[in-house]
């Protein structure tokens, strides 16, 4: 029997079963009793309401796997990714073209299979439970904007990628983990004047209190502004947030407007100094260079197995080509893949609890920051007691209810101010 089709078959069903069980263990684990740190915040019938809310996108989720995960298989043992190369070699196009028609059709079965689950996540799930505020138009210019991008941006990336393996040889796993890493941080670099304010208004945040408390407080840290904005997150939901987005001098802090309605400056500010401690600590550039290894250890691996005639067999290929490569190695990767994602959630819940502790102690109110966890999770009915396993598979935060306990047994130190 062919190795490669036993280790994808194996690597599918495994993560199948282990993403079942995580929201097994994670709806029970839905606890009936409020927690005390929330007594006062979370009324008992919005707590309820929460936990409806996790079932709710969990069942979603759940079948989104089971139509997923079975197809997959279907279509590797029916051997549909052949059926797909033969047709479009028999367009007689150049191979590049052709390895783009064949990505660009399996993301387009792929887009369509998850546009159902987005539609009903967005205007039944979302809407049932008081979130969602996009209009039917709205979510299609978004996705028709998001493809556009993709065509823009991922179109001439991949025809690059395509080109570099099937040209350049042992080298070619360098030049594409180059290549990657170098339109990554152009992205991260204009995505906030150039792609963010494709999808929402950014307006300056008016003189006042407010703005001369952030000014103050990233000045006192050292931390560089360009721009301090509110975005109109309302157009979409009624879930709050804040970020930062940009790369050495461009920086600049984003709050959505409904941040801004719901909570008190202490709040808001305690929000903006763990964000900004995220930088002050190293996390933004220890994050990035993670990600870049990341990417450089997959193309490496790529250039060892993509030439490989078993995996090729595996999905009854009738001929080895590099497009076809590169997407049966993405799906032998899935082991990889989430080994690599357990130890970067690791790694960045730790980066959240050492953010929460900068926080805590540049303005000297850890009370302001719970109190602004608190508000969050009620505002976005977020699980209070999720299951360790899936914590463990799917947080990059710390569960809120641990935050709010580290806060609470937080001391300032002597030196310490409020801001």
């Amino acid at each position: 029997m062919n190795i490669y089709f036993v280790v994808i078959l194996a690597a599918i069903l495994a993560a199948f079963a282990l993403e079942n069980l995580s929201r097994l263990l994670n709806a029970r684990n839905l606890s009936p009793e409020l927690p005390s740190e929330f007594q006062g915040v979370y009324d008992p019938d919005e707590y309820r309401r929460s936990q409806h809310y996790t079932r709710a996108n969990q069942k979603l989720s759940a079948l989104s796997d089971w139509l997923e995960s079975p197809l997959l298989i279907a279509a590797i043992v029916l051997g549909w990714f052949n059926v797909l190369d033969q047709w479009l070699l028999s367009l007689g196009l150049p191979e590049i073209a052709t390895g783009l028609l064949f990505m660009g059709v399996l993301a387009l079965v792929s887009g369509i299979l998850s546009l159902p689950f987005q539609v009903y996540n967005t205007f039944v799930i979302e809407e049932r439970f008081g979130f969602n505020r996009t209009t039917p138009a709205l979510f299609v210019k978004d996705r028709l904007k998001g493809l556009a991008l993709s065509m823009l941006i991922g179109a001439p990336l991949l025809a690059a990628l395509l080109w570099f393996f099937q040209t350049l040889g042992d080298w070619a796993w360098l030049a594409a983990w180059g290549l990657t890493a170098a339109v990554s941080l152009l992205l991260a670099a204009i995505g906030p004047t150039l792609i963010l304010p494709l999808f929402n208004k950014f307006t300056p945040l008016e003189p006042g209190p407010l703005r001369e408390r952030i000014e103050d407080f990233a000045h006192r840290q050292g931390f560089d502004l360009t721009g301090i904005f509110v975005m109109d997150g309302s157009r979409r939901s009624s879930k709050s947030n804040a970020f930062f987005t940009g790369l050495g001098k461009r920086k600049r802090i984003a709050l959505f407007d409904t941040l801004l309605s719901r909570h008190d400056n202490d709040e808001i500010l305690a929000v903006l100094a763990h964000e900004i401690g995220h930088s002050r600590l190293g996390h933004i550039k220890r994050m990035l260079a993670a990600s870049v290894l990341k990417t450089g250890l997959l193309f490496g691996l790529m250039q060892v197995f993509i030439a490989s005639p078993g995996l090729f067999a595996a999905f009854g290929m009738e001929r080895m080509s590099v497009h076809a490569g590169l997407v049966f190695f993405l799906i032998l990767y899935t082991p990889v893949s989430l080994v690599l994602s357990v130890l970067s959630g690791l790694l960045s819940r730790r980066h959240e609890r050492q953010a929460d502790a900068f926080a805590a102690a540049t303005t000297g109110k850890p009370e302001a920051m719970a109190r602004a966890l608190k508000k969050l999770s009620v505002d976005n009915l977020s699980n209070l007691t999720p299951h360790p396993l899936h914590v463990f598979l799917h947080y990059s935060h710390p569960p809120v209810l641990e935050r709010v306990r580290r806060l609470k047994s937080f001391r300032i130190k002597p030196g310490q101010t409020s801001s």
